[in-house]
């Protein structure tokens, strides 16, 4: 099995760079950004979450990495049944344009990559857009 790379568009936020990577830096806030037709069985502390995503099963993640005001790094936990990367890149422009890009590395046979390619490009697509939206909407 070998690594499938999912890639957002990337989207502007009006949004101090501070702001958005200090609300993203705490699971708990995810819940509400989360397209919640794409998901079930939310559940979440600061540093860990898990939820399922239909076609595709459970996923259980934690906050690995956090450089602040640019990048989140976060992987599956140790009990996950699918491996993979989820990495959310944040660029300040000026105080209020900050640039949104999410990238999702998944580990995926080559039949579940038939079956889950769609439903997981469009699952970052969507959570990058609720995200953005979200912050542009306060």
């Amino acid at each position: 099995m070998s690594m499938t790379r999912f890639e957002s568009h990337q989207r502007k936020i009006n949004k101090p760079v501070k702001a958005i990577f200090t609300f993203l830096s705490d699971f708990n806030n995810f819940e509400t950004a989360i397209p919640q037709d794409k998901i079930s069985n939310w559940q979440s502390t600061t540093e860990t979450c898990s939820f399922e995503v239909p076609g595709v099963g459970e996923m259980a993640m934690q906050m690995v990495e956090k450089k602040p005001y640019s990048l989140i790094k976060i992987e599956n936990q140790a009990n996950s049944k699918n491996e993979f990367k989820l990495w959310i890149q944040l660029k300040s422009v000026d105080d209020l344009d900050t640039r949104l890009k999410l990238t999702f590395d998944v580990q995926l046979n080559a039949m579940l990559k038939m079956v889950a390619k769609k439903p997981l490009q469009s699952f970052i697509t969507t959570l990058t857009d609720q995200i953005a939206d979200s912050f542009n909407r306060r």
